[in-house]
């Protein structure tokens, strides 16, 4: 990948400024992760930001992830010692389970309130990721209203807002963050793919040019079966998807612009498949 990706607005260093100050107000950190790219998908420097404070993280969009792979990955988090669910805010798949793995989370921090003549389970918790991971959408589905606002696109939330979803449970919404510089831009592009990355800084046609390249080798029937192309080069592959399509300009060429955005909407909404673009043990 040659483009490199750089995005970091005005908006997102002062959430990133907002979310450390606010840090002391709360008991947990949700930190919501893309199932498909659980390791692109997390925020270095959210580490940075949030210290020891106890952590649940979620791995959304778990059904347009791969299945077998998202397995992987939460026994990866269990061996390392971090409490993590996999989730999908849209079917409702282990949505109910998650104030039990939040109050897990918090087992430590019950246990001394406990100590101290405390009976609260009152939870207040900050909800953290990247643009587009799905935090609004989460608050709303555990909320069962519409709390915060929800968009298809990256950075629709630009303010923290406290929402109460119920006597016990508060959340701290906040925007999606991203970072300066991706110093792998492997990692750039895996966003891109999920398109947590606005299209507007982006180079679209290396970034469908890699997505095929990638899908061709992990995933090549669902390329055949979705378009019914032949596995050659990215390059042909696009063409093939446009000639089939009939994305056809004067004289009969492919016309590559209206074929990429067809196929990164496409890839992004998963009408290719359920897909994951990483594995834990990469």
């Amino acid at each position: 990948m040659q483009t490199t990706i750089q995005w970091f607005p005005g908006h997102m260093a002062k959430a990133k400024r907002e979310i450390g100050e606010k840090i002391k107000l709360v008991d947990l950190i949700i930190e919501l992760k893309d199932a498909r790219i659980p390791f692109s998908s997390t925020n270095p420097m959210i580490h940075e930001i949030v210290g020891n404070k106890p952590r649940l993280i979620l791995l959304c969009k778990s059904s347009i992830a791969d299945a077998e792979i998202t397995k992987k990955w939460l026994e990866y988090y269990k061996n390392t010692q971090c409490i993590a669910l996999d989730i999908d805010c849209i079917s409702g798949y282990h949505m109910k389970d998650v104030m039990k793995y939040a109050e897990l989370a918090l087992s430590s921090v019950f246990e001394t309130r406990r100590k101290r003549g405390m009976t609260s389970k009152t939870i207040k918790a900050m909800i953290l990721g990247i643009p587009n991971v799905g935090k609004s959408t989460l608050i709303n589905t555990l909320a069962k209203r519409k709390a915060t606002t929800v968009g298809d696109h990256p950075g629709v939330t630009k303010n923290q807002t406290w929402i109460k979803v119920t006597d016990d449970l508060f959340l701290l919404d906040t925007p999606g963050i991203l970072w300066p510089k991706f110093d792998d831009q492997l990692v750039g592009l895996k966003l891109a793919m999920c398109g947590s990355i606005k299209d507007e800084i982006l180079n679209l046609e290396e970034i469908a040019l890699e997505s095929l390249q990638y899908i061709s080798k992990e995933y090549p029937e669902a390329l055949k079966k979705r378009y019914g192309i032949e596995i050659t080069t990215p390059e042909d592959m696009l063409l093939q998807i446009g000639k089939k399509r009939g994305f056809l300009a004067k004289g009969g060429t492919v016309d590559i612009d209206r074929t990429i955005r067809m196929f990164l909407n496409e890839l992004r909404g998963m009408k290719i498949g359920a897909m994951s673009y990483e594995k834990p043990e990469e």
